[in-house]
């Protein structure tokens, strides 16, 4: 069965945009908790051989990641490259758009996002060796809630402020 991502991101700029938002969201579901927080490092990629990247990182993944990864490479187009350091894990994220939309906002898109046991640079050299070119690097401070059925992240990204991410994961047919 599919499983499809619905996700509604709001450049919320000043802090008390956000604050004002997390008050509400208490207000109008008593449940609503933080369930996590990270800090994050992020560094995006350009150009590239996707075919590369995955002969340079398949060892470091169990059987079924590495058929997704290949499934991702076979079936997507459009791909967009992240590692991430997520507080003292790091992870590998490949999205592709499914069909003639972008992997950045497709309507239908793949998504790989793996942790890997080597370092945010050593994972960043497997990148550039295939053929990857950073394209930015930034970082965050991320605060997870659950609301109403739904992820909400809160991000404090370096550079413009406050971001929230609604974020709902629903099955096919649904």
């Amino acid at each position: 069965m599919a499983h499809y991502e619905i996700e509604i991101k709001s450049l919320l700029g000043e802090e008390a945009n956000a604050m004002a938002l997390k008050e509400r969201m208490v207000a109008l579901d008593p449940t609503c908790v933080q369930v996590t927080s990270s800090k994050q490092l992020n560094h995006y990629f350009e150009g590239g051989d996707l075919d590369a990247l995955f002969e340079a990182t398949h060892n470091f993944f169990d059987a079924n990641q590495q058929q997704k990864f290949q499934h991702m490479v076979e079936k997507g187009n459009n791909f967009s490259v992240r590692t991430r350091q997520k507080d003292y894990e790091v992870l590998l994220v490949v999205k592709a758009s499914v069909g003639e939309d972008t992997s950045s906002n497709g309507v239908s898109r793949l998504e790989f996002e793996e942790p890997i046991s080597i370092s945010l640079s050593e994972l960043d050299d497997l990148l550039i060796k295939a053929g990857f070119q950073y394209q930015a690097k930034w970082s965050r401070e991320r605060e997870e809630y659950s609301y109403k059925g739904a992820n909400v992240c809160f991000d404090k990204n370096a550079g413009y402020g406050y971001l929230a991410e609604f974020e709902k994961v629903v099955e096919d047919g649904v």
